[in-house]
């Protein structure tokens, strides 16, 4: 922890001393990165907002009415006033289904799909049941709907699948109701719903600085329940220094080759 703390006050520094490069850099983008975030806790949010309004970073968010340490969810009331400056600071924003919804298994067929899924959100967080693809289109829809009335902002035609869990029929499903699905690359896996007491921290942050290369998708969280020594924002400005050192820019889905607004439905 120790190390973090002088490493976060160090990357702080960086940050402003090397901001007219980074700046330049940021315009002149040559290697691209695509810094995506789900919904969770939403305890660190603003910590999260603070650090990518400092290194002028925009990202995509993925969001679902998740279970919240303070207030009604991750899209309800409470934090409205959050998701409504993120839209006045250009980022952009996506489905993650309404209640967190975990494709299980493919039921039906071609002419009438139907899932097996468990929610970790809503009326039924936790329950396994059928939904039809009709109903799945539903959540992507209502996530979106939820997004464009806290933030201003139209939503990507895009949504992610809770853990990146999903089928062909499912996908096919979204893609005939206008959604099309957003994973992450192998390197982009930040790694912030992993244990802390097996990876750490400053091990994660190795690992990615290490890792990842020009165009991957890259996905964190806006708090996970179960990790003890929170990823972000403790990795995350550090994470973006030293990326930027490497030459690396950061832009929204927005501007990505294979779902840049416009080309996906």
């Amino acid at each position: 922890m120790r190390w973090l703390g002088r490493a976060l006050n160090a990357s702080i520094l960086i940050a402003f001393s090397a901001l007219p490069i980074n700046a330049n850099a940021q315009n002149d983008c040559k290697k691209p990165l695509y810094l995506t975030f789900d919904t969770g806790h939403m305890e660190v949010a603003p910590l999260i907002a603070d650090v990518l309004q400092r290194q002028q970073v925009k990202v995509t968010f993925f969001a679902a009415q998740e279970p919240t340490k303070q207030g009604d969810g991750s899209l309800g009331s409470h934090w409205a006033a959050w998701w409504r400056a993120r839209g006045g600071e250009g980022h952009a924003f996506a489905s993650h289904t309404w209640n967190h919804v975990y494709w299980r298994a493919d039921l039906g067929d071609a002419a009438a799909p139907a899932f097996r899924v468990r929610p970790s959100a809503g009326p039924r967080q936790g329950q396994e049941f059928t939904m039809g693809a009709p109903e799945y289109c539903e959540e992507l829809a209502r996530a979106a709907d939820r997004l464009q009335a806290l933030t201003g902002q139209k939503p990507l035609p895009l949504f992610r699948a809770p853990g990146g869990k999903t089928s062909p029929q499912l996908l096919a499903s979204a893609k005939a109701c206008g959604y099309t699905h957003v994973g992450w690359a192998p390197a982009g896996f930040l790694g912030d719903e992993l244990p802390s007491e097996k990876f750490s921290n400053d091990a994660l942050l190795r690992k990615a600085l290490q890792g990842i290369r020009s165009g991957d998708i890259l996905m964190a969280h806006l708090g996970i329940w179960s990790r003890k020594d929170a990823w972000a924002p403790a990795v995350l400005e550090p994470l973006i220094v030293g990326l930027k050192a490497k030459g690396f820019c950061f832009r929204t889905l927005r501007e990505h080759p294979d779902y840049a607004l416009g080309q996906v439905r």
